[in-house]
């Protein structure tokens, strides 16, 4: 049976980091679908379009090119709040369903990373994990992140910009964030990346002995 991990949370709450391991861990294809969204508001960006402009961020999001996924453009604080915008446009997120939904349906399973993936993406996933963290300590990390980068950036800007995108996420009426009834919360705040990933791999086995 195919081993489908259902991944979501907060931004820098660490899930990303964790997808990624537990995906290689398990030989498994992964998707930060944070991406898609990004990608979508880099085209609008690019095209001089307005991130307001519904009718042309579903067109976007239908003409998304998989091989633009890795511009490292992506990766910039600012393009993180253009997605967050782009990705309350219920069109958009219609859009990139079908296309998560054809990765999640890879044979040997994925691992799939975002805001709605076990709630809307893959209801039926093998495994569900809910990531968090406190805002103060996903400010820092994402502060250091920028920093490593060479941007710059506050650590009360930050704090401010994820808390904002808290409430954004939470709050949008298409596919809001919120932990799926049958997902597992791990807590990340004082965990560092190889507790964080020990504490997921068990839940995942636990899941999948449970499944058996």
């Amino acid at each position: 049976m195919p081993l489908v991990i259902a991944i979501d949370g907060p931004a820098a709450s660490g899930k990303g980091t964790l997808a990624k391991r537990l995906a290689d861990h398990y030989g498994l294809p992964h998707l930060d679908t944070g991406l898609l969204y990004r990608a979508v508001a880099m085209a609008l960006l690019d095209a001089g379009l307005s991130l307001e402009d519904a009718a042309a961020a579903a067109q976007a999001a239908q003409a998304l090119d998989a091989g633009k996924l890795d511009d490292p453009r992506l990766r910039d604080r600012a393009m993180g709040e253009a997605a967050s915008r782009v990705s309350s446009v219920p069109e958009v997120r219609a859009g990139l369903l079908t296309w998560q939904r054809r990765f999640a349906a890879d044979p040997q399973g994925a691992v799939l990373d975002g805001r709605d993936i076990g709630t809307v993406v893959c209801p039926g996933a093998s495994v569900k994990l809910f990531i968090t963290a406190s805002s103060e300590e996903r400010a820092r990390r994402r502060h250091r992140e920028l920093v490593g980068r060479g941007e710059s950036a506050t650590f009360a800007t930050i704090l401010a910009d994820i808390e904002a995108r808290d409430a954004r996420d939470a709050s949008r009426s298409a596919a809001p964030l919120r932990m799926a009834d049958d997902a597992i919360r791990l807590d990340t705040t004082e965990l560092d990346a190889d507790a964080a990933f020990a504490e997921a791999r068990g839940i995942v086995e636990q899941s999948r002995g449970d499944a058996d």
